[in-house]
């Protein structure tokens, strides 16, 4: 098993933990002897992803704007890792076949030294994640290749998703590294490199729903999704592209949507939430998607 999954076991195991013990926490001890319907259905769901993508996307990374020699020098690393088989190597490792990197441990910062300092969110697998002091995770092997390649050790911050982009526009980091999708907003904030990766955006369901079941395209997908009105409840993490479709943003070209909009940390604990009954669809990037609810389907 790719340490990518383990991790996020990890986080689906605890994610289900906290969703019983808040289920659980005002029964009576009568009622703990005697679980409902509806406790065994929240530990036994699985999940399924809505396979129509909902939008189309580029992802890149965000290199600070004092900074344009750095940038010169990431798109001649992604244009290299491209022609020669890294990134293809990359990829597989973490949606094929081919063996993930042990793992990435951050040297400490040290101004004194030669560091190249990257901005993420650990939480977004399998683009980014972190298991004890090692990050795992295709933005983390790409810049871990492209740090080594220019002679610097790599920094890595672990921030909040919402204070990515920010943390580089300030100085604080040399790029953001976090499954990052262009867009001209973030552009007032980074420089965005070539894209590696291109991505979408994908909904998840609890495993009976069907709801979207005679959806055959995009087009049916947005009938059913603009019919929806605030009683429907939508999740998605934070600061991410999915979030933004729920509630419309100019800039990406989204009009939004009348359903209510529940942000998280992570998509894990959005798609615990689900199970839990709180809310009643997550939409989040495709990777991160089927990786998720991979891991809900394998322990259920």
């Amino acid at each position: 098993m790719k340490k990518f999954v383990k991790i996020i076991a990890v986080i689906m195991a605890l994610a289900l933990a906290l969703g019983c013990l808040a289920a659980c926490g005002s029964k009576t001890e009568e009622e703990n002897t005697a679980p409902s319907e509806s406790d065994s259905a929240v530990t036994a769901a699985a999940v399924k992803v809505i396979d129509i993508p909902l939008t189309e996307e580029e992802y890149a990374f965000g290199v600070s704007k004092e900074q344009p020699e750095l940038l010169a020098q990431l798109n001649e690393y992604i244009a290299k890792i491209k022609a020669d088989g890294t990134l293809d190597k990359i990829m597989n490792a973490y949606f094929g076949d081919g063996e993930s990197n042990p793992g990435v441990a951050s040297a400490a910062e040290d101004a004194s030294k030669d560091q190249l300092v990257i901005a993420t969110n650990a939480e977004f697998p399998p683009f980014e994640q972190i298991d004890g002091e090692l990050y795992f995770g295709i933005d983390i092997d790409i810049m871990n290749g492209f740090a080594q390649s220019i002679g610097k050790e790599l920094v890595i911050k672990n921030i909040d998703f919402d204070s990515v982009l920010t943390t580089v526009d300030a100085g604080y980091a040399d790029i953001a590294a976090s499954g990052l999708t262009k867009n001209e907003a973030r552009e007032e904030y980074v420089a965005f490199s070539d894209s590696y990766y291109n991505a979408s955006q994908l909904i998840i369901t609890k495993g009976d729903d069907t709801t979207f079941d005679e959806c055959k395209t995009v087009e049916d997908m947005e009938k059913v999704l603009k019919a929806f009105t605030s009683s429907t409840v939508i999740g998605s993490q934070n600061g991410t592209t999915g979030k933004l479709y729920v509630e419309g943003d100019e800039d990406f070209g989204f009009d939004g949507l009348s359903a209510k909009s529940v942000g998280y940390a992570n998509g894990a604990l959005a798609v615990q939430d689900m199970l839990n009954g709180n809310i009643d669809f997550v939409i989040i990037d495709e990777a991160p998607a089927k990786a998720i609810s991979s891991n809900f389907n394998s322990m259920a």
